[in-house]
């Protein structure tokens, strides 16, 4: 009982910085540290696996990084790591690699199951290193808002692994919905409906009790669980990607592609903390307790209601979320073709017509006939690994610094939360990080972490 009370006053302590903060200034640009005095940024590569590797090979590409360490739990990604960066020093804890590597690095990129993104960016922040982070940037709402509080307070600079945000289409979007064109904007249609997605990425569940095995000698497990229950290792099924179907160690299938979808809408109607969100979810898994109690549904339809601005038509912006079996409304897809609609897409609807943000692709104004004429503002595609190598080194600010990422992470991961309570409305007081109207979901804010990981 005593560690259960130690955790839970470490939990309260958290949750009371994090609000507490708020009710100080907080500056929503990104302060630049220094350039190096070498001109050269010397980096840390945290994950090489997975996601991990083509982060790793775009850091390389820049012509003024320097990776000087490598980590990874798997021996295997790192050995395959190490043979393209000889010289890298390697490791297989990031605890052990901040030790022995902090005098001599200047930034990471955090490439890891979203379960550990917060404790390796928090440590990575207060030792002032510049981070690039995978979306979405942590597993819990509560991390994020301490992240983003912590990376502000610190000055250090920071990028969120939403790399589309660097695209054409994506800037240009934006661009587009700040210049008003489409009119006051009434609603918001996001979807991601990748074809299969399904058989990857979201596994029916429950876990495994048969095929448990001990963890190859390459891998070393007890690093990978990190801040998660333990349990036993299971070949396929976790590691590497299998990961984000389970609720202990990723956020499901719009945790991790919402902040994609999310992010041009976001910036460019300058949308802030939401009011109010409500789910509608997979009706087999919803009627499942073993597979609510475990695993993330193969669907979901989730409703934010967000405070309205100089850019809606009301005083509230109501903003939809479609995945798996969900799909925006027939009329909604019909504005551009019913049958050829962007599996993975932002319609924006407006007074005035509307905009249609492909996931990767330029956007469309709708009805094309209406905006023929209509020159688009296009903005350049850009390499969004080196624009953060490029800020780090005393360059423009990020496109996706956490200061701009991190209330929409919350927002997005606000979706998980209502996930997990289907039908039920929930009203979010973003000051005290709570839903006072149905206060059993508020668990679902801040999860408890492993003994010895707090």
């Amino acid at each position: 009982m005593k560690n259960k009370n130690q955790f839970d006053s470490r939990r309260q302590f958290l949750l009371k910085a994090a609000t507490a903060a708020l009710a100080a200034p907080v500056l929503l640009g990104q302060p630049l540290k220094a350039a190096s005095a070498s001109g050269r940024l010397q980096h840390a590569c945290i994950g090489v696996g997975g996601m991990g590797w083509g982060d790793l090979n775009q850091f390389k590409k820049h012509a003024n990084v320097d990776i000087v360490a490598i980590c990874d739990v798997d021996e295997k990604n790192l050995k395959r790591a190490s043979e393209l960066l000889p010289h890298a020093r390697t490791y297989t804890d990031w605890r052990e690699m901040f030790k022995q590597e902090s005098d001599k690095i200047d930034s990471v990129n955090v490439s890891v199951p979203d379960h550990n993104h917060f404790v390796i960016a928090i440590e990575a922040i207060r030792r002032r290193k510049h981070v690039y982070c995978q979306k979405p940037m942590c597993h819990d709402v509560a991390e994020v808002r301490i992240l983003t509080l912590e990376a502000t307070k610190a000055g250090v600079i920071t990028q969120l692994g939403t790399q589309v945000a660097s695209t054409s289409g994506d800037r240009t979007g934006v661009e587009i919905l700040k210049s008003g064109i489409i009119g006051k904007v009434k609603h918001a249609y996001l979807c991601s409906n990748r074809p299969g997605a399904v058989a990857k990425y979201r596994h029916v569940g429950p876990r495994p009790t048969e095929g448990i095995e001990n963890p190859p000698s390459h891998l070393h497990w007890d690093n990978w669980i990190g801040t998660a229950p333990m349990r036993p290792y299971v070949p396929n099924i976790y590691h590497q990607a299998i990961w984000r179907t389970w609720q202990d160690f990723g956020t499901g299938w719009s945790g991790d592609i919402g902040c994609h979808i999310f992010d041009a809408v976001w910036k460019g109607l300058g949308m802030k903390n939401p009011i109010s969100v409500v789910s509608e979810v997979q009706k087999s898994w919803q009627e499942s307790p073993e597979r609510r109690a475990d695993t993330w549904p193969q669907g979901n339809h989730i409703t934010w209601t967000f405070p309205g601005n100089e850019k809606t038509e009301s005083d509230k912006l109501t903003v939809e979320w479609f995945d798996g079996e969900f799909y925006p409304p027939k009329e909604i897809r019909a504005l551009f073709s019913e049958t050829d609609y962007p599996a993975e897409s932002a319609m924006i609807i407006g007074t005035e017509g509307a905009l249609l943000i492909p996931h990767q692709k330029m956007p469309v104004l709708l009805p094309e006939a209406k905006f023929k004429s209509y020159q688009q503002p296009v903005k350049p595609d850009r390499n969004h690994y080196h624009h953060f190598v490029d800020a780090c080194l005393g360059g423009e600010k990020t496109e996706s610094h956490f200061a701009q990422s991190g209330p929409m992470t919350e927002a997005v991961l606000l979706g998980t939360v209502a996930i997990r309570v289907p039908d039920q409305l929930l009203v979010w007081d973003a000051k005290k990080l709570k839903f006072p109207n149905y206060p059993e979901a508020n668990k679902y804010i801040q999860r408890k972490y492993r003994k010895g990981w707090q």
